[in-house]
């Protein structure tokens, strides 16, 4: 049981951060690190090649944080 909430809670911040447009989403974002990033694009977009690993086949290199800030932003702001 307590993994269950643990695991809602988890959802909840995702959830949350997709209602912020414009200077309240990039402050958000903001305060979040590469693996937080990361872990929501891989929410947000199961499909993505977001993971080291897969964007290192993929690209040959890591998404950088200012990269997961971008798409992260741009994910968001187009779901309207």
């Amino acid at each position: 049981m307590i993994k269950i909430m643990n695991d809602l809670k988890d959802l909840g911040w995702r959830y949350q951060i997709m209602e912020l447009r414009g200077e309240a989403l990039q402050k958000e974002i903001a305060t979040l690190n590469r693996h937080c990033i990361i872990d929501w694009l891989q929410w947000n977009d199961p499909n993505g090649i977001y993971t080291d690993e897969a964007s290192m086949q993929e690209f040959g290199n890591a998404m950088s944080i200012e990269e997961g800030i971008e798409i992260m932003t741009r994910q968001i702001e187009s779901a309207d």
